[in-house]
């Protein structure tokens, strides 16, 4: 099951997304409140989203809610304080995170800070994502130049030092017991 946030005016109901149409999601006009009972899963995906959010501590505590105790909460795509490619966007007039007053950005420690302040034990805790991966030219979308980006992109995130201008923070936790 998917969540979306579409805004004050949305309605509170479930559609089929349009790229996935066998898949459904909960659009919603609530950011908070999820319309699920209590640990109702065993894990949960946060994709790009708490950077976004005005309370994350509120989102955290959702999220811990509709997760199984002991679940597996995954957080991807938390834009980094130190990220290389988040300056050169702004320098060159594109967008950033960061850009909007409510968008946060995130170090290792105020990520892992984040989620222990509400009860989850992070268990993985790593910085990625060195290369736009974005690309729209048709080089970039041949597989085998696709695949060789990504293959660069992982193994240049696991060089200490190096990595602490990564793009993103990443983490996997358990959920409170």
């Amino acid at each position: 099951m998917s969540f979306d946030y579409r805004g004050d005016d949305a309605p509170d109901t479930e559609v089929a997304l349009a790229t996935y149409p066998d898949v459904r999601a909960h659009v919603s006009s609530d950011p908070r409140r999820l319309p699920y009972a209590d640990a109702s899963f065993p894990a949960v995906l946060s994709c790009g989203v708490l950077e976004h959010v005005l309370d994350p501590d509120a989102s955290l505590a959702e999220l811990a809610r509709v997760l199984r105790p002991g679940g597996t909460l995954y957080v991807y795509k938390l834009p980094s304080r130190f990220s290389y490619l988040e300056r050169i966007a702004k320098r060159a007039g594109l967008y950033y995170h960061g850009a909007e007053p409510h968008e946060l950005l995130y170090t290792p420690r105020t990520a892992r800070d984040l989620l222990e302040r509400h009860g989850f034990a992070v268990r993985e805790l790593r910085l990625a994502n060195m290369l736009p991966l974005t690309l729209d030219f048709p080089l970039a979308q041949r597989p085998a130049v696709a695949q060789a980006v990504w293959g660069a992109n992982r193994a240049l995130a696991r060089i200490p030092g190096l990595n602490r201008v990564a793009t993103n923070v990443e983490l996997v936790a358990t959920a409170p017991g």
